[in-house]
């Protein structure tokens, strides 16, 4: 920007490749020239809280009440704030939030775990920061972010726990980057603003990959039970015996009634004779088939040392919208 010059009427500025001008400061130019300056609002950011996942323990009896904090920086002026959950190192908010965006180049996502301590000041449990110039406009980025005590200083090797969150940039005014292929006129901002809440949401267990062993055989008795985590609503797939690879090729259907804030979740148990022993979950959102409609994918097993979980989602709308 080329250096400014002020009197108390007058603005003034030189560059070697500019021709000194000068501008009332009480004219419209001036006005005009000072809005110029300003940054304005180049998209939006919608973040999702999803999940963390052993969280370090903050209290000497019991479990830390974890909650979050999440701003777009450097400036902190407009934080925005998750429920707490008590007494749980793997706490689940599912909490959506949107940020406006100025500048990609400068700014990053901010998010900061606490433990709330009720009338004391709540104790930070570890931080992370996403640079928003790394977002690919119009794609959901699903991803976890290692938490430290000190952004600016941190430690080598230091774990805190991890923090799932699920991000979708929007740019304003760009309609052609986010055209379906099938030629739908509408920008992911204008979705999200109608989206089809209510629905079907079509459920294709397709397999599994490297479970670990849960037999003294080595082997193990796979079954995936399915649940939507706002209604409660449970499907059991058939158990397929002596597998740590199982297909299934099942399909289940769930009625949603409000597809931005409900979850899947998927836990995978060894059937035994006499009961069951857990084997490790799957998490996710609806966000993405919300938006493409149906996708095919493989998800990481959360609690085992390995083992993927390979699903098909569909989503079929009721014609009821949300309001704008």
């Amino acid at each position: 920007m080329p250096p400014l010059h002020l009197n108390s009427s007058l603005i003034t500025f030189r560059s070697p490749s500019f021709t000194e001008s000068t501008i009332p400061l009480h004219s419209s130019s001036y006005i005009q020239f000072v809005s110029d300056l300003e940054l304005k609002p180049m998209a939006t950011l919608e973040v999702k809280l999803i999940q963390a996942h052993a969280l370090t323990n903050k209290d000497l009896i019991g479990k830390s009440d974890p909650f979050g904090k999440l701003y777009i920086g450097p400036e902190r002026s407009k934080t925005q704030t998750s429920k707490i959950i008590d007494n749980d190192l793997n706490p689940i908010w599912n909490e959506h939030f949107e940020f406006v965006v100025e500048d990609t180049s400068t700014q990053h996502l901010t998010v900061e775990i606490y433990d709330d301590d009720g009338l004391q000041a709540a104790e930070l449990i570890g931080c992370a920061q996403v640079k928003l110039n790394e977002l690919e406009p119009g794609k959901v980025k699903d991803e976890w972010l290692t938490l430290v005590e000190n952004l600016e200083t941190p430690k080598e090797d230091e774990n805190q726990g991890k923090v799932r969150v699920e991000l979708l940039y929007c740019p304003n005014g760009v309609k052609e980057m986010f055209l379906k292929d099938d030629g739908e006129n509408a920008d992911v901002v204008d979705k999200k603003k109608r989206l089809v809440i209510r629905g079907v949401l079509s459920v294709t267990v397709i397999s599994a990959e490297d479970l670990p062993p849960a037999d003294l055989s080595g082997k193990a008795d796979p079954f995936v039970v399915l649940t939507m985590k706002k209604t409660l609503a449970k499907h059991k797939t058939s158990v397929v015996n002596q597998n740590l690879n199982p297909t299934w090729n099942e399909t289940f259907d769930f009625v949603v009634e409000d597809g931005l804030r409900d979850m899947l979740i998927a836990n995978i148990w060894d059937h035994d004779t006499f009961g069951k022993d857990y084997m490790g979950k799957c998490i996710l959102t609806l966000t993405r088939v919300l938006l493409e409609g149906e996708y095919e994918d493989s998800f990481q097993v959360e609690s085992p040392k390995s083992g993927k979980l390979n699903l098909n989602l569909k989503w079929s709308a009721q014609p009821i919208q949300r309001k704008s």
